[in-house]
């Protein structure tokens, strides 16, 4: 049975976006098996896909100390036996303190971090995902140089303005950084507020 716990914390837009991104999920995910989801930050989506998909093994993760409290409060609020506590690492740091996984789940995070968090997250999945695998992305993402939307084009302005080494990516940039580590772009696929789920694959 769920347990009330006080440091458990709500986002909107995690609120908004959990079951369009689940509705991909059913699809792309293995039956069964162990899911590592990075950058978990409030731990609202893994909690919800947790409950959603029980013969999946949910393992959440975050480097940010305050986002690890609030993922272990919701995990255990939710008493879910397939939600794991989560784990404290930062994808730049190799290898990553996990054995293998059956599949990587990465949602809105690749804006909001250095490229070269980008870069570490297929490194670092590579090293964890078996050949079929997938790695499942979202967020927002130019296309061919271009944004998608202008509120988008705004979005990004504003993620720079606050850190200039953020900012929307060009899913090809994103796709060719892939490739350096066996990944292909397996699916795109189009998503409520401008934004995008993508899968790779081991090509």
């Amino acid at each position: 049975m769920p347990r009330h716990h006080p440091n458990v914390v709500s986002n909107a837009a995690a609120e908004r976006n959990k079951a369009p991104i689940l509705d991909v999920l059913q699809r792309v995910l293995p039956r069964t098996g162990t899911v590592l989801e990075i950058a978990s930050g409030t731990g609202q989506h893994v909690v919800y896909f947790a409950r959603a998909l029980p013969e999946l093994v949910w393992q959440p993760s975050d480097s940010d100390g305050r986002a690890l409290a609030w993922i272990e409060s919701l995990v255990d609020a939710s008493a879910l036996a397939n939600a794991r506590m989560p784990l404290r690492f930062d994808v730049h740091e190799q290898p990553w303190p996990v054995p293998g996984a059956d599949a990587v789940v990465c949602i809105n995070m690749i804006h909001i971090s250095p490229w070269t968090a980008t870069e570490a997250l297929f490194r670092g999945v590579a090293g964890v995902l078996g050949e079929t695998a997938p790695l499942v992305l979202y967020g927002p993402y130019r296309r061919e140089g271009r944004h998608t939307a202008p509120s988008n084009e705004a979005f990004d302005a504003n993620l720079k303005a606050r850190n200039a080494e953020w900012g929307v990516r060009d899913l090809d940039d994103v796709a060719a950084e892939a490739g350096k580590y066996g990944f292909v772009l397996d699916e795109v696929v189009e998503m409520p507020a401008n934004n995008l789920t993508v899968v790779f694959r081991r090509g």
